[in-house]
């Protein structure tokens, strides 16, 4: 048996023997995280590499997408806008429809530039323009035809009134062009003939326009006479 004190050291006990055991599994646990670190990067760039080359991808379609004419949408707002005007779409619908007529002529415009993208925008807001113009044509129309009935039943009125004046001017000797008033007159009711048979024929845009035209006619007619026969007015209504 050794002596303690020949200098040869005591093999270790349990405790020294489970020291080496946990400095060997934490060494190794550290090379594992280590490695499976590294593998996470390598997974990470890999990935990114990949998601860079779809986004690359998509990039080049995007831009060859637009690098050519959009002749399918210039067809269909041209095709849009046709079918609206047969609706009388520019008749009824005027604010709508030139709208969609403008958009369509920019994007022929911008296509002319080689603006595709500006050119795709454009006729493809043409559909919505012209079909918004088509759909409230048949309300708008018949909104028309009330106004232009009523403003027939105001022009018809009106004559009568202007007929009456003319003759009390004759009358009362006022200095007015009766052959120029009388043959403005007999005009008005030959053109009316024409805008009765637009309104019973449902083109009530063209009878609507005649219409205001030959108020505002008559209206500064009636004006002019009245304004003729005031001074005599006034010189019989003094004492």
């Amino acid at each position: 048996m050794d002596s303690p004190g020949n200098g040869v050291e005591k093999p270790a006990g349990n405790a020294g023997r489970y020291g080496i055991f946990i400095s060997s599994v934490t060494a190794g646990g550290r090379v594992e995280r280590s490695r499976q670190n590294k593998e996470d990067r390598m997974f990470h760039r890999e990935i990114g590499g990949r998601i860079a080359v779809v986004v690359a991808i998509l990039s080049l379609l995007t831009l060859a997408g637009c690098s050519k004419p959009p002749t399918k949408e210039i067809e269909a707002a041209d095709k849009a806008v046709s079918e609206a005007r047969q609706k009388e779409a520019d008749l009824y619908s005027q604010d709508l429809y030139a709208k969609a007529d403008e958009a369509l002529k920019s994007a022929k415009d911008f296509v002319a530039a080689k603006k595709y993208k500006e050119a795709k925008a454009a006729a493809e807001s043409v559909l919505g323009l012209a079909q918004e113009a088509a759909g409230a044509v048949e309300a708008n129309k018949a909104k028309m035809k009330t106004e232009a009935e009523q403003a027939l039943a105001r022009l018809e009125e009106a004559m009568k009134e202007l007929k009456i004046s003319v003759a009390t001017a004759i009358k009362k000797k006022v200095q007015i062009d009766r052959e120029e008033l009388q043959a403005a007159i007999g005009k008005w009711e030959i053109d009316l003939l024409p805008i009765k048979e637009q309104l019973q024929g449902g083109k009530i845009r063209q009878g609507y326009d005649g219409l205001t035209q030959m108020e505002t006619q008559v209206a500064a007619k009636q004006a002019a006479l009245k304004a003729a026969m005031e001074p005599d007015q006034e010189k019989h209504t003094k004492p």
